[in-house]
């Protein structure tokens, strides 16, 4: 079987990922030429046009959900993915969406529901630490499951309304994210609104821009109050969330908060930790949104901060948030990309000390030396990956 990937952004290189595995001949396109071809050697690509006869010429093809609204789908709708495996349409689904907390929420619905007995898949949005939504479609297609739960990335509403039958949304809150897509907040609500519309959604009681999407099929939901492992309100919200889903599919009390009781924080997101005495958080913190809610949670004496991408202008405003509550210290290090020299202009007028570091090997030796005075730090910002690193590098420091 053949299959034509088109667009080679996260999902588009995710999706290559999972068909290569399985043994699938792959043919890929992407209309920019200036693209990073690592990983994908192995495969015949075009860059810079779309060959029709090429992509109709495969035996299913898969779009890059960010242009499931444009004139290209028409012409290959009959061979889309999502129509010719119909398998992750069969079982209830749950989508999660939303700017923050999203792949939080959907792995504790998960835990709660497998500890319940049920077989769920979770998967879906590339850029929060899962496979891919191809990966999940595939999986759904390889074995049967009772539940699918997709966290759903908030630029890519179109296509999981058209790739999946959504039984549950939640929508975790709405803040300043992806702005090159949604422009205004006000867009990104106007898609938001398309998207929810006729199908039940848990929305957060807490969150007022969330409130304004308020419909006949809404459900609010509030901050869970037993017991939980994770720091901040905002996880208190998410475990609401989960546990407010799991109720309306039947699942008992006592194990929603066993689960929740138990539940660790998956890789990259919030973790506390404790090291010389200072207490250390670390987490993906990527957006100005995210940034505010930490910092309402608690003030810091040192804040390390992974830099943006160069185009990703609302992202540098995450330093205004913390211009609100300075820091005594301010580390910038590399993040998604090295725009270390921009964020240190954006960082100008604040009245921390601001410092940087170059990878992660700096970063350690700056928390050994700062947290025997200070003793409250932060690390988030941008860069999954080098978050992961991060945390990992915190971990066998405690250990030692």
């Amino acid at each position: 079987m053949k299959f034509a990937v088109i667009g080679l952004g996260v999902e588009g290189r995710k999706a290559v990922k999972s068909l290569r595995k399985r043994g699938y001949e792959v043919y890929a396109t992407d209309i920019n030429t200036n693209l990073n071809l690592e990983g994908l050697e192995d495969i015949e690509v075009d860059l810079g046009f779309h060959d029709l006869e090429k992509i109709r010429a495969c035996d299913a093809v898969i779009l890059s959900p960010s242009l499931y609204s444009s004139p290209l789908k028409k012409k290959i709708e009959d061979k889309l993915l999502c129509k010719i495996l119909e398998d992750h349409k069969k079982p209830y689904t749950i989508g999660v969406t939303g700017t923050n907390g999203k792949t939080t929420t959907a792995l504790m619905i998960t835990k709660i529901l497998e500890n319940w007995g049920k077989k769920v898949l979770v998967g879906g949005n590339a850029g929060g630490g899962f496979q891919g939504y191809t990966e999940l479609i595939l999986k759904a297609s390889e074995k049967k499951y009772d539940i699918i739960v997709v966290e759903i990335c908030d630029m890519t509403l179109d296509f999981a309304d058209q790739c999946f039958n959504l039984n549950l949304i939640i929508l975790t809150n709405i803040g300043r994210d992806h702005m090159n897509h949604h422009k205004t907040i006000k867009n990104y609500k106007k898609s938001l609104r398309r998207f929810i519309e006729g199908k039940k959604v848990l929305l957060n009681k807490e969150d007022p821009l969330s409130l304004q999407l308020k419909t006949p099929n809404s459900i609010l939901y509030s901050a869970y109050n037993g017991k939980l492992k994770l720091f901040g309100k905002f996880n208190k919200l998410n475990a609401g969330a989960a546990a407010e889903a799991a109720r309306l599919l039947g699942a008992p009390e006592s194990i929603i908060n066993s689960t929740l009781g138990d539940f660790e924080a998956p890789k990259g997101r919030i973790k506390n930790y404790k090291f010389n005495d200072a207490n250390i958080i670390i987490g993906k913190i990527d957006n100005p949104s995210a940034m505010k809610t930490i910092l309402q949670e608690t003030d810091f004496d040192i804040i390390f901060l992974g830099t943006p991408r160069k185009n990703e202008d609302w992202r540098f405003e995450t330093l205004q948030e913390i211009g609100k509550k300075p820091p005594k210290i301010l580390v910038l290090f590399p993040g998604l990309e090295d725009t270390v020299n921009i964020s240190l202009e954006h960082a100008k007028n604040l009245p921390s000390k601001v410092l940087t570091a170059k990878d992660t090997n700096e970063i350690i030796k700056l928390l050994k030396n700062l947290s025997r005075k200070y003793k409250r730090i932060l690390i988030g910002g941008n860069g999954q990956k080098k978050i992961i690193k991060i945390q990992e590098g915190i971990e066998k420091m405690v250990r030692q």
